[in-house]
């Protein structure tokens, strides 16, 4: 790595830290010990480290379900990571506590001069740095946070007026003009893992001491580090292809590294340069389309950070206007749409992979938003929280992000009289049903021509398939084109308001 690429790389605006006898690398959002920018800085300022994760109470309590497949994918990230460090000769503190208490306490205990930790942008992750930023100078320890889940943060890449996009494009163009090797360089964060400190045999909570239960993550996704590296080959295999394929639910066309990114068992770098480079040299469609969604991820980001009320708010105020149903229809309905029995067979199944799988394909996240907000007229943050609590690779600005782009309340969001069809979503991008039969078994005898829409099907073919529309699948809870009429009225109070 070129030394000077290296000691300018991007950092926020805090000083830079001095040179320490013993430091503390905080992993949070960065469960890897290759190009990790904060455990660099950390091996670097410091003759000794240690290091720490923090199940934090503050964010498992809240959790309704013990059986959580991201609290395992955490635990199991956390013991690969842990032995990864043994075998560089270091460790890992594992607490279960809220993190405000836990790492002021753990770098008094340990006699640490500095804590080296990944920014986070969520409101909530910015409050609790704040709150153990302080509490760690009352203790004379200082606290230094560095970009690396993003690779572009901030206020980095801003308009001409000086102001954050709220378009995705023209973000995407001044984000592609200024991408280069500066910003995707690796940290060499494995070259100084001599000086880690020694420490063995350090405690380790488990899943149930925690509360939590095993669920059947491990039988769909390897976690950690080398589990991330196994799906990026894989995908690397394929990435040529991603434009064509990624929006069929039925083809293995993503990429299937959300839950990593997420997490970040892999890093934003390796991934943004992989796509870069691909296309730069080979002129890689598909690698640039791939580009284009972290690019999105980036988006999102800098939505969240600059306007944090968007977490609870429409991010076009006058959204927040909007008269959505709320009464108990409106909560048989959303009771419907959460369990998959909304008799719209394309909803249904994308609603049961997500609850037997706690992954949905990025096109039927679309569609199911869409459904909710603009067929059932429910609140899109009804939608998001479900989301939230059921998505592996949950993360708050893209989710939120998302919703807001279905429900047309957020930035560059679609337009409030664009509503999706999920009919017509359903014979173009799951023109043979398979990914119906997948999750609707029940459907599975049904013809390619009424799979889409069994209600519309000739009763004898019905009866030949053993469908008993009511009985083994529900009838439509509305009809599609009498909700889009309501979902227009309903918008265009908002429309004329503003207007007037």
């Amino acid at each position: 790595m070129p030394a000077s690429l290296l000691e300018n790389h991007p950092l926020s605006t805090q000083p830079k830290p001095g040179q320490y006898a013993k430091g503390l690398m905080w992993f949070r959002r960065d469960l890897r010990t290759h190009d990790n920018a904060a455990l660099f800085y950390a091996l670097k300022h410091c003759t000794q480290v240690h290091c720490v994760f923090v199940f934090d109470k503050t964010i498992l309590d809240q959790l309704p379900n013990k059986a959580d497949r991201r609290v395992e994918f955490i635990w199991e990230s956390c013991m690969a990571l842990k032995k990864k460090l043994q075998g560089f000769g270091g460790d890992l503190h594992l607490i279960y506590d809220h993190s405000e208490k836990a790492i002021p306490d753990l770098a008094t205990k340990l006699g640490v001069q500095a804590v080296f930790t990944n920014k986070d942008y969520e409101p909530a992750a910015i409050d609790r740095d704040i709150t153990v930023g302080k509490t760690l100078q009352g203790q004379g320890i200082e606290l230094f946070r560095f970009k690396d889940q993003a690779i572009f943060e901030e206020d980095e890449v801003l308009t001409q007026a000086g102001k954050f996009f709220s378009v995705f494009t023209p973000f995407k163009n001044a984000c592609l003009k200024k991408l280069d090797a500066f910003h995707l360089t690796p940290y060499p964060s494995e070259v100084r893992v001599a000086n880690l400190s020694s420490e063995k045999d350090l405690p380790t909570p488990s899943l149930e001491s925690m509360g939590f239960e095993r669920t059947n993550l491990l039988d769909m996704i390897k976690p950690g580090e080398e589990g991330a590296l196994d799906a990026f080959e894989d995908f690397l295999n394929r990435i040529d292809k991603y434009k064509d394929k990624r929006d069929f639910p039925a083809v293995k066309g993503v990429s299937y590294l959300s839950v990593h990114n997420r997490f970040g068992t892999i890093s934003i770098r390796r991934l943004a340069k992989a796509a870069y480079d691909r296309f730069k040299f080979n002129g890689d469609e598909g690698a640039m389309g791939w580009l284009n969604e972290l690019i999105w991820r980036d988006f999102y980001f800098q939505i969240i950070y600059h306007r944090p009320d968007a977490a609870e708010k429409a991010f076009k105020p006058e959204y927040d206007q909007i008269q959505w149903d709320s009464d108990e229809k409106a909560q048989r309905l959303f009771k419907a749409w959460c369990e998959g029995k909304t008799g719209y067979p394309l909803v249904d199944a994308a609603q049961r992979q997500l609850n037997q799988t706690g992954f949905q394909h990025n096109r039927l996240r679309m569609v199911t938003a869409s459904f909710l907000t603009k067929d059932l007229g429910i609140d899109w943050r009804w939608g998001e929280r479900y989301f939230a609590e059921h998505l592996n690779d949950f993360d708050l600005s893209a989710n939120n992000g998302g919703w807001q782009w279905a429900a047309s309340s957020g930035c560059d969001a679609q337009p409030y009289f664009r509503i999706f069809n999920p009919y017509s979503q359903s014979e173009k991008f799951d023109a043979e049903g398979k990914f119906i039969r997948k999750y609707c078994p029940e459907l599975a005898k049904l013809p390619n021509k009424h799979i889409h829409n069994p209600a519309e099907c000739p009763p004898f073919e019905l009866q030949m398939a053993g469908v008993v529309l009511g009985e083994t699948y529900p009838r439509p809870v509305v009809e599609h084109d009498v909700a889009r009429k309501k979902t227009l009225e309903r918008y265009a109070v908002v429309k004329k308001e503003k207007t007037e």
